[in-house]
């Protein structure tokens, strides 16, 4: 387990939230932990899906999984139940920086003054 990846207990909760994926030829996928753990190091980083760490699987993989929970509804899903759980109180902790956006004067840009 690397620095940042989910624990035993943080899996044990998380885990049974998410979707059963069947792999290729109706396999089981029973990696669901380790993509978890892939996007959310590219989500904690802040690098592009191509850069994931290859521990984490083929980084389109995880991306695809990635996409399809979100078009799916898992993630709203399982941040509702966290905050159900009383483990997060609101949703606010999930501002996605692409949308917000700070003024270049807030960066110490100088104006034209």
């Amino acid at each position: 387990m690397a620095r940042g990846d989910l624990t035993d207990e943080e899996w044990a909760l998380v885990g049974e939230l998410l979707p059963a994926e069947r792999g290729r030829w109706s396999r089981p996928a029973l990696d669901n932990r380790r993509f978890l753990n892939g996007m959310l190091y590219v989500l904690r980083v802040g690098c592009p899906w191509r850069d994931m760490h290859e521990r984490y699987g083929k980084w389109n993989s995880v991306y695809v999984r990635f996409r399809r929970w979100a078009e799916q509804g898992v993630w709203d899903a399982l941040l509702e139940t966290l905050v159900e759980l009383g483990l997060t109180d609101d949703w606010q902790h999930m501002i996605d920086s692409t949308t917000v956006r700070g003024h270049s004067q807030a960066a110490g840009a100088k104006g034209d003054s």
